[in-house]
């Protein structure tokens, strides 16, 4: 079963008029998991998707969706694929690729149907694509890992890069996660923003009880959203992202835009915050 949401671009000057509910509405992205189906969020930000799949020991087949106006979704387009569940197999183009828990695989533009299966929680990730680049899939081992923060700052945390030019090719897809080491909170602290590329996070590996307050909006007039396990966010281009949570966690930050270049970022000191 595939279930598609639209959401359009926001101006700034809109988002400082919403309240909470409105907030919700346009930013956060919630239900993407449910047993037995495809559920997809297709944002007007750089046309990125996001979205997951589980498909609970069975499997489901993403191909054609309406919203793209193509044959098959990855006619025009690349995918980052995040399973955060137990182990599961993704099928495209005549390939099976089997990930364990954390493990990402990056399938480009022309790859076909993609067949998902197993026990995987698959988190997918999507932008346009300019041109086709090999299937790659990048486990934990693989990846780069950087270590950022301290405890005096309450933001050790470890970032491990998948789909980064350091690691792979892509066309315009970037993608990786971070994890706060006990006791930290802050995820990215001092805040920043990019002009050149829209974000979108995902938080998970939390417990029921636990929350993520997630800064957003313009440096000088930001907003917030508590933010639940398998739930994300959607930052635009003009938008701070950055949160603290309540024990531990991890979040997939991925990016598409302009580049690929990790470091285009203007950092905003909490003291510029308002």
């Amino acid at each position: 079963m595939l279930h598609v949401e639209t959401r359009q671009a926001v101006h700034p000057d809109h988002a400082k008029t919403l309240d909470t509910a409105g907030l919700r509405q346009h930013f956060l992205a919630q239900s993407m998991f449910r047993s037995g189906e495809i559920r997809l969020i297709y944002t007007h930000y750089d046309r990125f998707v996001m979205g997951g799949v589980v498909p609970e020991g069975q499997s489901l087949t993403l191909d054609r969706v309406e919203e793209t106006k193509t044959p098959s979704f990855l006619d025009r387009r690349e995918m980052g694929i995040v399973n955060i569940g137990e182990v599961g197999t993704v099928t495209s183009a005549g390939e099976t690729y089997t990930l364990n828990r954390g493990d990402v695989l990056y399938l480009g533009a022309g790859s076909g149907p993609v067949v998902f299966s197993g026990n995987g929680r698959f988190y997918i990730t999507s932008c346009p694509a300019h041109r086709s680049l090999p299937a790659k899939l990048v486990t934990l081992a693989d990846s780069k890992e950087v270590k950022l923060g301290a405890v005096e700052t309450s933001n050790k945390r470890t970032i491990n890069q998948f789909i980064h030019p350091l690691v792979m090719e892509s066309c315009q897809l970037v993608l990786g996660y971070t994890t706060l080491k006990d006791g930290s909170v802050w995820n990215t602290m001092p805040a920043h923003v990019h002009d050149r590329r829209m974000e979108a996070y995902l938080y998970f590996g939390m417990d029921e009880t636990s929350r993520v307050l997630h800064l957003m909006g313009e440096p000088q007039e930001t907003r917030h959203l508590f933010i639940a396990n398998e739930e994300g966010a959607i930052s635009p281009p003009w938008s701070v992202h950055s949160g603290a949570g309540i024990g531990s966690y991890t979040f997939i930050w991925a990016m598409a835009g302009d580049n690929v270049d990790y470091t285009d970022m203007e950092f905003v000191q909490p003291g510029e915050l308002r």
